[in-house]
């Protein structure tokens, strides 16, 4: 795939593209078509995620409204209650929610927080997003998950922007009235999934997800990504590989890797012939390192840092657990790694407006699909697909805590 091309996607999908609405479906019909483009065929896959329209968020500080966005999903309601700014999670802080307003550090969270909350007596909860630094006082949207509420109550939540939560601590605000109103419902997000068949039944997955954020364009996070499965689509197609290679654009990741997880779900007996996911989070950036995180064996990371030295290609690798769609796979037992090129929200900030095109090398990219393909190559021409079909006991606990099935040990 040669530069204009990529840049050209990255120019026809330069929107915000958020999991569930007609702009993510615009970029979902926009890869099927290029996909076909390249000569493989690509199907549409749609799944269930919640969804919801905001009537009306407001928050009101000693009497005085401040500017805020409404957590979507958190239900309908007026909370009122002292302010409580948690800037932790540990026992003794939450102890102190009881009635209170709580004001958290964070954009989002976990399970066990959010029912340790519950469990405490909250009555709503105020999170903050942004920097202070930033010429803009943007408000992200977000969402209060399915699988963070479970079973239990909705607090009425929405978000901040970081000038405004400083200046209520600083200032030392007393009361906070949230009122939200909301319309809840089922919507439709999709994945996109495209074959190149080999010899063999047994088949690599790869997986990149094509959602942004409320606020992002997603350039960086993750059209990289999905480019990259293009590029390696381009490069193999064709070639006769022993295995075939599935290539997975996820939707809705962004939310929770809604996108993997229903596509584990929903093909739950084709997993036995998955040898191996391969998942793209964000490459190609002028300036970052290249990274491997490899949910299964340790020999896969040594495999990829012996790799990268043979063709001159550095790469930093580790087991363990990564925040995205090889995490789905991995916990089906599918060996899986996740590969990025990492540069720090100061070069390639994610999830705000700064996510654009314009934080991507083209020649970066095109270096990183190169290292990318090779890899893919070797591995579905292997007459036995070298990795283990065992995910160690580690990361079996990683997935545990990421997935909220444990706590981790520290909580």
């Amino acid at each position: 795939m040669n530069t204009a091309k990529m840049r050209n996607i990255f120019k026809d999908t330069d929107f915000v593209h958020r999991s569930g609405t007609a702009e993510e479906l615009r970029v979902a019909e926009y890869l099927k078509e290029k996909c076909e483009e390249l000569g493989v065929h690509a199907e549409i896959e749609s799944f269930r995620v919640p969804m919801a329209e905001i009537e009306s968020a407001r928050v009101f500080a000693d009497g005085k409204e401040i500017p805020c966005k409404g957590i979507f999903c958190c239900g309908s309601g007026d909370v009122e209650g002292e302010l409580y700014y948690m800037p932790g999670l540990d026992k003794v802080s939450v102890a102190g929610a009881k009635d209170r307003i709580v004001l958290l550090d964070s954009s989002v969270i976990g399970y066990f927080a959010y029912h340790d909350l519950l469990d405490a007596g909250a009555k709503g909860i105020l999170f903050r997003y942004g920097d202070i630094h930033y010429p803009n006082e943007d408000i992200d949207e977000r969402d209060l998950r399915e699988y963070v509420v479970g079973d239990g109550e909705k607090l009425p939540c929405a978000m901040l922007n970081a000038a405004t939560a400083v200046k209520l601590v600083r200032t030392g605000a007393k009361k906070i009235r949230i009122s939200i109103r909301q319309n809840e419902y089922d919507g439709q997000s999709r994945n996109v999934v495209a074959d190149i068949p080999g010899k063999r039944r047994e088949y690599i997955v790869l997986t990149a997800h094509y959602d942004s954020t409320a606020l992002s364009h997603g350039a960086y996070d993750n059209m990289s990504g999905c480019v990259g499965l293009l590029g390696v689509m381009d490069a193999l197609k064709g070639k006769g590989l022993n295995y075939g290679l599935r290539f997975i654009f996820c939707g809705s990741e962004e939310r929770g890797l809604l996108g993997s997880k229903a596509y584990v779900r929903d093909h739950e007996e084709d997993i036995k012939n998955i040898a191996l996911n391969i998942n793209l989070d964000m490459i190609g950036t002028i300036m970052g390192k290249f990274i491997s995180c490899v949910s299964a064996e340790e020999k896969l990371s040594h495999y990829l840092t012996y790799m990268g030295a043979e063709l001159g290609f550095p790469i930093e690798s580790r087991i363990g657990v990564y925040s995205s769609d090889s995490t789905s796979f991995a916990d089906k037992g599918v060996p899986a790694v996740s590969l990025a090129r990492l540069a720090g929200g100061s070069v390639a900030p994610i999830h705000c407006r700064y996510d654009l095109a314009d934080v991507l090398s083209m020649g970066q990219l095109k270096s990183d699909i190169t290292f990318i393909t090779e890899f893919t190559r070797r591995m579905a021409n292997s007459s036995v697909c070298p990795v283990s079909r065992e995910i160690p006991e580690k990361v079996r606990k990683e997935l545990d805590e990421y997935l909220f099935r444990k706590r981790k040990s520290n909580d």
